[in-house]
């Protein structure tokens, strides 16, 4: 009795013990993909909004390269050869499957986020009589949670109205008018995200301290703000290696916040942006950061920025997806000689003393490449010289070419 008793307590114990290796294992695994996600995110990021900034000098502007991860992601898994290794680079991960697993992850962490609004959202549009690569379509539906659904290009009035709705709905009807019919015509399908933040501030402002008061654009120039002032206990420290201090502003649930880095000279932010262009460098100078009582004096701010990320992408060094080696082979059935033809994002934050909302969306259009170079449209004229062919039971019995005669 007492060998059985000890017998089982001995397998019970080497249960346990393969269950936390397996545990300790599974955490290692997570951690690794959260240390990939977390480092490309921050490199990605880091890349454009150099970019971008060159692109808005002197220019208040904002972007989310969060939000570009998704569909240049999903391009990856739908290309092959240099293309896919192009894009795999540029955002970080290493393998296909490295994606399905760091977008499995992302959804984890967003939908446990405490306090604030996050959302979302993917849709894949093809054209009327195309059908997407059943791969594709599965992926698309699995990691990134697409909705998919055709619509008629040729119809372009009510395509873009039909796909800006889609969007408005998205981000709280924050982003208007991402499309425009014009940039349809040529289209046989369409990426589109969005992505939707709203949060409260852990210390509201209160809107009777808000004053409108100087804001040095140069230090001859200035203009009037609304600025919002607070008595705050929050993370601060100074960055000799920026010249800047540094101010977190927790949001409600404190799993969000807002950073700011303040250079000490008014016109040293050209040279903070540059020193940005390392994503380590933000990370390293914030590691020392205390949370102390702080007089907080910052703007109430709104600003729209739409960016073509085309050219953003390009001088990234993102290229292969927007000419003849795109290889977008896993994109549609039967149609390999495609590439992406434009992408642009809208993005929007509004900060009061409330808390502050964020939104973004972007499209990334499929056209043939060449030499298909005209919109396809639903007539067929065949009004000059043609070739034809005879079959029967699918075997070519007689062909040809007319004339007119």
């Amino acid at each position: 009795m007492a060998s059985a008793i000890q017998k089982n307590a001995t397998i019970m114990k080497t249960l346990l013990l393969t269950l936390f290796a397996l545990v300790a294992i599974t955490t290692a695994e997570d951690v690794g993909i959260e240390k990939i996600l977390h480092n490309g995110n921050n490199r990605f990021t880091a890349r454009m909004f150099y970019e971008v900034a060159k692109e808005n000098k002197e220019k208040s502007f904002v972007l989310s390269a969060f939000s570009v991860l998704t569909p240049l992601a999903q391009l990856a898994l739908a290309s092959e050869g240099v293309s896919h290794e192009e894009l795999l680079n540029a955002i970080g991960f290493t393998d296909a499957k490295t994606i399905t697993e760091i977008f499995s992850l992302i959804d984890e962490k967003d939908n446990s986020i405490k306090g604030v609004q996050l959302k979302k959202a993917s849709k894949v549009y093809i054209a009327t009589g195309l059908k997407i690569h059943e791969e594709f379509a599965k992926v698309s539906k699995s990691v990134f949670h697409s909705e998919i659904a055709n619509i008629d290009f040729n119809d372009s009035e009510n395509a873009a109205n039909e796909i800006n709705a889609w969007v408005e709905d998205q981000t709280n009807h924050r982003i208007k008018k991402l499309v425009k019919p014009g940039d349809l015509e040529a289209s046989i399908a369409l990426l589109v995200n969005a992505l939707y933040f709203k949060g409260t501030w852990k210390y509201r402002f209160d809107e009777s301290s808000t004053e409108i008061k100087d804001f040095y654009v140069t230090k001859t120039k200035t203009t009037k703000v609304s600025m919002m002032q607070k008595t705050v206990f929050s993370s601060y420290g100074y960055s000799k290696k920026l010249r800047s201090k540094i101010l977190e502003l927790p949001y409600a649930g404190d799993q969000a916040s807002l950073l700011i880095v303040l250079p000490h000279e008014v016109e040293y932010i050209g040279s903070l942006i540059e020193l940005l262009r390392d994503p380590k460098v933000l990370e390293e100078e914030t590691k020392e950061m205390l949370e102390v009582k702080v007089e907080v004096s910052v703007p109430k701010f709104k600003i729209e920025t739409t960016t073509k990320l085309m050219e953003v992408l390009t001088n990234m060094n993102i290229t292969k997806i927007f000419g003849s080696e795109a290889k977008l082979n896993k994109l549609l059935e039967n149609r390999k000689e495609i590439h992406i033809s434009g992408a642009v994002q809208k993005a929007f934050i509004e900060v009061n003393e409330e808390g502050a909302e964020a939104a973004a969306a972007n499209v990334f259009y499929v056209m043939y490449s060449e030499p298909l170079v005209e919109p396809l449209k639903n007539e067929f004229i065949a009004d000059h010289p043609f070739v034809f062919y005879l079959k029967a039971h699918n075997d070519i019995i007689f062909n040809g070419v007319f004339y007119g005669s």
